[in-house]
Parts: structure tokens; C-alpha cells; sequence
């Protein structure tokens, strides 16, 4: 007894049994009349190749970055050179490293006092920004209330005005307010900046507003809904202020020339421009000037490695609406 033919398929073949159904994964059909196309490497996986135009952008590129970062290098060898050394040689590595600037630093001079007080102006300072801008920049971003706009081009203005301007008349009224001379008057000034403000505001503005919407709903007040719902979401708006505020309040050393006079609240600011004055005055001092300057770098560039990933991350606290 001969066995029924095979139905033919449309492409000229047979028809899989069902066997052959079951062998493959799903019960899929096997295109028995298609050809097997090997497909070639995508566009991203092919090796770059070099134009001229790269090779100038990366030769620019790594200009300016051995200009930016020549500066530290010569901060840091000189720091572990003698005077001599320094001097003859201040682009070389030390002949003989030695750490005798920084003994000399920390011996003979007041190097922990200044420290001292600029983490205490550096830490309030930052906090009083934090806590200020954000209240500024959200009222200026979502409250209505008459001459909003003529503070906010008060505020560009301000941005604008060399800070060298306001010196002296910072200095009348810090000693017209009996603050001159005291912690208030180094940190008081400082509690809040335009450039804050105004990043502050732009990043409130680009939250939802129906976030808001619904805290009122629930019952929140204008305070209640900045500090627990909109503020928590300006996570990366915050975290530049910090680090912008804390760098900008440890570096500062005009206000603090005409805000204090005392030795006791000298700030590193001062105190190495001091020694950059000669003010241990025993030869030149490169290597004592140096260290200093270097180991006041240091907290400001772990700030800025610690926090550098969340600095304005727009993608942070984004709502869908």
C-alpha cells in the first residue's frame, strides 16, 4: 500500500511533519526555502578610523589639558623640593624628596587656625545657600506676587556687577551693622548668591507642576510642598549648589579682607596669601607657598570627584505627566 504524497508548500518543498514541529522551539515552521544571510558587523562595531579633523580636535584636547593640569603638577613636585632645588629646577621631578615644607608649614605658622575657620564659614556658608537659594529660586519660579519680574532682573543685574565693586560698600555695612570683625560678618554676607538663585529657579521650573498640584490636594501648604515633595526632587540642582557654594566660600578672599582684621579669623585664603607675602620670610619659600596652596586644593577636588556624577543630572527627578 503506497503511503499519501506530501502536500507541497509554496516555496516548492514539503511540508514539515509534525515530529519535526515538535523538535522546534514553539512548534515553529522551518522556512525550508529561505537562505541563510550572514549578517555583516554593525556601523558601531567597525574600528574607528582617524580623519584629520579628529587628529586636531584630540591634539587641542590634550593642549589644553596639559595647560590646565601644569599648574598642579608644579604645585605638587616644588611642594617636595628645597628652596634651592625649586628654584634651579621647577619644572623637574625633586632630586631629593623631602617633606620639610610641610613641617614647616605646620610648625611655623598658624596653618591649623585658618583651616579651622574656613571649614566653619565654608560649612554655614553652604548650608545658609542651600537653604536660601532654593527658597528664592522656588518663589521666584512658582509664586505670583507683585514685581516678581522686577526682582528677577534685579537678580540678573546683580549677576553682573564685578564683585571688586562691592567691597567697600560691603565694608560699610558690615561695620555699620557691628558684625565687622566676628563670624558674622565673614558668613553672614555670603548666605545667599544671585548665580544660586538663578539655578535654583531654572531647575524648579522644569518640574511638573502637577506634582504640586497633588500635595495641594492632600492638603500641603506652600512650605510643606517645597520641602518635601519639589526640593527633594531638585536632588541634582542641589548638589551643584553645594559644591559650587562650598568651593566658592572656601576660595573667597576678598570679603574676608574686608570683613575681618583679627589673626584668629584668618581663613587659608589669607593666611597663604600671607605667606606668598613672605611673611615667614626665610628665603623663598617656594616649597612652603606650594604645599600650602596644595593641601588646601585638596577638599575642593574631593568634593568635586564625590559629587561630579550627580551634578545637574537632568534625568533625576523626572515626571512623566
Amino acid at each position: 500500500m503506497t503511503s499519501a504524497p506530501t502536500p507541497a508548500t509554496a516555496g516548492g518543498g514539503t511540508e514539515p511533519t509534525r515530529a519535526s514541529r515538535a523538535a522546534l522551539p514553539g512548534g515553529a515552521v522551518p522556512d525550508l526555502g529561505a537562505t541563510t544571510v550572514t549578517q555583516a558587523p554593525g556601523p558601531g562595531r567597525r574600528p574607528r578610523r582617524l580623519t584629520p579633523r579628529s587628529v586636531v580636535l584630540l591634539v587641542f584636547g590634550v593642549l589644553i589639558a596639559v595647560v590646565y593640569l601644569l599648574p598642579f603638577y608644579v604645585a605638587i613636585v616644588n611642594a617636595f623640593k628645597t628652596d634651592q632645588d625649586a628654584s634651579l629646577h621647577p619644572l623637574a621631578l625633586p632630586v631629593t624628596w623631602t617633606g620639610a615644607a610641610f613641617q614647616t608649614l605646620f610648625e611655623n605658622s598658624d596653618f591649623g587656625i585658618w583651616a579651622m575657620n574656613s571649614i566653619i564659614v565654608a560649612v554655614f556658608v553652604t548650608l545658609g545657600r542651600i537653604f536660601f537659594d532654593s527658597l528664592a529660586g522656588y518663589a521666584l519660579a512658582r509664586l505670583r506676587f507683585p514685581g516678581r519680574q522686577t526682582v528677577f532682573a534685579l537678580l540678573i543685574a546683580v549677576m553682573a556687577v564685578p564683585g571688586v565693586v562691592l567691597l567697600i560698600p560691603k565694608f560699610l555695612v558690615i561695620n555699620q551693622l557691628g558684625m565687622y570683625d566676628s563670624y558674622s560678618g565673614m558668613i553672614v554676607p555670603l548666605l545667599v548668591d544671585a548665580a544660586g538663585v538663578f539655578i535654583m529657579k531654572n531647575f524648579f521650573e522644569s518640574i511638573p507642576v502637577s506634582v504640586e498640584e497633588q500635595a495641594k490636594i492632600d492638603g500641603a501648604g506652600t512650605f510643606r510642598t517645597f520641602w518635601s515633595v519639589v526640593l527633594p526632587m531638585a536632588r541634582p540642582a542641589v548638589v551643584t549648589i553645594t559644591v559650587l557654594s562650598f568651593q566658592g566660600s572656601w576660595n573667597e578672599l576678598a570679603h574676608f579682607i574686608v570683613s575681618t582684621s583679627s589673626p584668629d579669623l584668618t581663613t587659608l585664603t589669607k593666611g597663604v596669601a600671607s605667606l606668598a607675602s613672605g611673611a615667614l620670610s626665610a628665603g623663598n619659600q617656594f616649597p612652603v607657598k606650594l604645599a600650602a596652596a596644595f593641601v588646601m586644593t585638596i577638599p575642593v577636588a574631593v568634593a568635586f570627584f564625590v559629587f561630579q556624577k550627580r551634578i545637574m543630572n537632568g534625568s533625576d527627578g523626572a515626571v512623566k505627566e
